[in-house]
C-alpha cells in the first residue's frame, strides 16, 4: 500500500481521473448507504430525506457539482415511495443547495455556501420568545424553504415561541413591471409571464399564511401573524429582517431565460433570486455600521408596508 502514491503518479492523466472520479462515486454511495430514517422521528419522512441531503451537502460528503442518485435509487435506499423524494429534493432545491438540469439528474449546486447563511439564522429566531420576520423581494420562495423546519419543530413540540409576526412585500405583478417580461425578438410587457411569476408567489406566500394560520388555530402559540401586501413598483433585491437585529441582504440579477407559458417556449428576462449572494448584518456588530444597517433597513420596509403598499391575497 505504501507504494500506491508513486504508482498513481506514473499513470496516464486520464486514468487518474477516471481513478478518482470512481473514488468520488464509491465514497458518495458509501454516504448516502449509511443514512436511514428514524421512525420514531417526529418530522415528516420528506423533511428527513432533505435534511439528510442537505447534511451530506454542507459537510462537503456530497461535493458541488455531484451528481445525486436518481429519484428511484433514493427512494430504495430510504424505502420511501417517490413522490416523498421528490418534496424533498424541491425543498433542496428553494433553498439553492441543488440545481436540475433537464434529461441529466439533479446535482450539487457549485457555489453551495451562498444561500446557506440564511436558514441557521431564521431557525435561531424561532428559539426566541418573540419572532418577528420582514421580507421583501419576488416570491418568498427560499423563505418559504427557510421556514419549513422551525414551523415542523414547532407543531411537533420542540420549539413554542410565544408570539410570531411575519410581513412580505413583493411586487404588484398585476400591472405592467420591468421584470419579469418578454425578452427575445419582442421585447416588453407580457401579461402571461406575469401571471406565471404571481402564480409562483401565491403558491410560496400562500403556504407560508396558511402554515402561520394553523399554528395560532391550534393554539401551538399565543399570538401568529402572517401578512402580505404588494406595491408598484420592480424590486431589484432581497431583504430579511429578523427580529428587527439581523440583516440578508441581496441584490437579484438579472438573467435571460426560457420558460414555458401556456405550452409556448417563451424567453423572458428574470430575477433569479436563487443566484443572490446575501450580505448579513447585525445590531450587534463591533461597528456602528451592522447597527445603522439594520435600523435603516427596517426604517425603510415600515416606510413601504404604511405608505405605498397595499393588502393582497393570496
Amino acid at each position: 500500500m505504501s507504494d500506491l502514491p508513486e504508482t498513481l503518479a506514473r499513470l496516464p492523466s486520464h486514468v487518474k481521473r477516471s481513478w478518482r472520479d470512481c473514488s468520488r462515486l464509491a465514497s458518495q454511495a458509501a454516504t448516502l448507504a449509511r443514512m436511514t430514517l428514524d421512525p420514531d422521528d417526529p418530522r415528516p419522512p420528506y423533511q428527513q430525506v432533505a435534511d439528510a441531503l442537505r447534511a451530506a451537502i454542507l459537510t462537503r460528503k456530497l461535493k458541488p457539482g455531484d451528481k445525486l442518485p436518481s429519484q428511484a435509487e433514493l427512494a430504495a435506499r430510504y424505502n420511501v415511495a417517490r413522490m416523498t423524494v421528490q418534496q424533498a429534493l424541491r425543498v433542496l432545491r428553494a433553498e439553492g443547495l441543488t440545481v436540475s438540469r433537464q434529461g441529466s439528474g439533479v446535482y450539487v449546486r457549485e457555489r453551495t455556501e451562498r444561500p446557506v447563511g440564511l436558514r441557521p439564522h431564521v431557525e435561531a429566531v424561532f428559539e426566541r420568545q418573540h419572532v418577528s420576520i420582514d421580507f421583501a423581494g419576488f416570491s418568498g420562495e427560499t423563505l418559504h424553504g427557510a421556514l419549513q423546519e422551525p414551523l415542523d419543530k414547532i407543531r411537533a413540540g420542540q420549539l413554542r415561541p410565544r408570539t410570531i409576526a411575519i410581513r412580505i412585500l413583493l411586487p404588484d405583478l398585476s400591472v405592467p413591471v420591468a421584470i419579469p417580461s418578454r425578452a427575445g425578438d419582442e421585447p416588453g410587457d407580457d401579461p402571461r409571464v406575469r401571471k406565471r411569476s404571481e402564480r409562483i408567489a401565491r403558491r410560496h406566500v400562500g403556504a407560508i399564511i396558511d402554515s402561520v394560520q394553523e399554528l395560532a388555530d391550534l393554539g401551538l402559540v399565543e399570538s401568529a401573524t402572517a401578512q402580505a401586501r404588494v406595491f408598484t413598483g420592480t424590486p431589484l433585491f432581497k431583504l430579511y429582517i429578523l427580529n428587527c437585529e439581523e440583516v440578508f441582504f441581496g441584490f437579484y440579477p438579472v438573467t435571460e431565460h426560457t420558460v414555458s407559458v401556456g405550452g409556448e417556449a417563451v424567453p423572458i428576462y428574470d430575477a433569479m433570486g436563487k443566484d443572490a449572494v446575501l450580505f448579513h448584518h447585525a445590531a450587534d456588530d463591533d461597528t456602528t455600521m451592522g447597527k445603522q444597517y439594520v435600523e435603516q433597513a427596517h426604517t425603510w420596509f415600515d416606510s413601504v408596508w404604511n405608505t405605498i403598499a397595499r393588502e393582497w391575497t393570496p
